[in-house]
């Protein structure tokens, strides 16, 4: 199936340093724009490397609201270059949110097509969920969205990374995985927020509710999904939710140059659990 998404417009850049030299707030990044620096919102931080210095990027227009406002852009999506392989990812967790919400109006959801109603952002318990509404069956359903930029051959730490021989292995089999990214100590979580709320999802789900927890993936070049193993206290909070009730779901989409984003599939394999696919 065939469906545009969204598109946006873009313009190109390359991070020089985040973050930036003249504003210490780490969602700050030095981009060049047309032979320009210029300070840049990067709200995905460095996005293990996606959009941290001599990264290329693509940054949609900030519309100014006032004297104060530091940014002119923000860092939506990233160039990946492997080889003779280059690719668009999504990087802006807020572009997943948007994703779903069309994805939901075009019935690209798994298992949730021709809705009667939602809202966005709904609190719940101790969360905020990006969408509650009611489903064809006249039955309520909440879905919390999380943002899948990263990939890789083997799904390991990065300290343990260069154990591994990958050159056999075909570009566009990679694994898509969630979560990544900086934390103190490796026995920590990875997110407290998306650990906070894949527990009361399946809280949620022991109701008379639909608890769905949906994964989009804004690249083109996985053959599959799974919860981390670089986070194995999320992994297994994920597993025993979906073991009580909670659905699963992931959107594959892809990006171009122009800013626009197609619907690929909604059935990409999901392991959970020792490379058990669900």
């Amino acid at each position: 199936m065939s469906v545009q998404l969204k598109q946006i417009p873009l313009v190109n850049g390359v991070v020089v340093k985040r973050p930036s030299k003249n504003c210490k707030s780490p969602y700050v990044a030095d981009v060049i724009i047309d032979g320009n620096e210029l300070m840049c919102h990067s709200p995905a931080l460095g996005c293990c490397g996606l959009s941290d210095t001599n990264s290329c990027v693509l940054l949609s227009k900030i519309e100014k609201k006032n004297t104060k406002q530091v940014c002119e852009y923000k860092i939506e999506l990233s160039h990946l270059s492997e080889g003779e392989h280059k690719i668009i990812i999504g990087i802006n967790p807020k572009l997943a949110e948007e994703i779903a919400e069309s994805a939901l109006i075009n019935n690209c959801v798994a298992n949730l097509t021709n809705v009667i109603s939602y809202k966005r952002e709904i609190t719940i318990m101790n969360s905020r969920f990006d969408f509650a509404g009611i489903d064809r069956n006249d039955k309520p359903f909440v879905m919390e969205i999380k943002n899948v930029p990263l990939a890789d051959y083997v799904d390991v730490h990065k300290k343990d990374r260069k154990k591994y021989d990958c050159k056999d292995i075909p570009f566009n089999e990679k694994i898509s995985y969630f979560p990544d990214g900086y934390r103190k100590k490796t026995t920590d979580v990875v997110s407290p927020r998306a650990l906070k709320h894949i527990e009361e999802l399946e809280k949620i789900a022991q109701s008379d509710v639909r608890a769905i927890l949906c994964f989009v993936i804004q690249r083109n070049d996985v053959k599959h999904f799974q919860t981390s193993n670089v986070d194995l206290i999320y992994k297994e909070a994920v597993y025993k939710a979906w073991k009580n009730g909670v659905e699963i779901n992931t959107i594959q989409v892809e990006w171009n140059q122009s800013g626009i984003c197609n619907f690929i599939r909604n059935d990409l394999p999901i392991s959970l659990k020792d490379g058990e696919f669900i």
